[in-house]
């Protein structure tokens, strides 16, 4: 079941390849679950700590925005959303459904 500010199945496999991967230290938490934890955080408004916990630790979640967002995987995932979507000749790649 996909939660109303979550990504679908359609769309992961379009953003999956695109977060850095690990080198090594302790395994981190799901990138799928993580990116669907900021998704809520942006589509809800809420503040960092009001994220459920489903997502996983609100510090977790903060802590891999900041890392995505200084090192170009959020402009990666928009660069690719936005192909998929002149692909598809849509205006906008939310128009793509999913």
């Amino acid at each position: 079941m996909v939660r109303r500010h979550e990504l679908t199945d359609a769309e992961w496999p379009m953003l999956e390849p695109l977060p850095p991967r690990q080198r090594m230290g302790r395994p981190r938490a799901d990138d799928r679950r993580v990116l669907n934890g900021i998704v809520f955080r942006f589509r809800s408004g809420v503040a960092w700590r009001d994220v459920p916990e489903r997502y996983g630790s609100w510090r977790s979640l903060h802590t891999r925005f900041r890392r995505w967002a200084a090192d170009g995987t959020f402009t990666r995932m928009l660069q690719a959303a936005q192909a998929r979507a002149d692909a598809a000749g849509v205006d906008r790649p939310g128009d793509l459904g999913g």
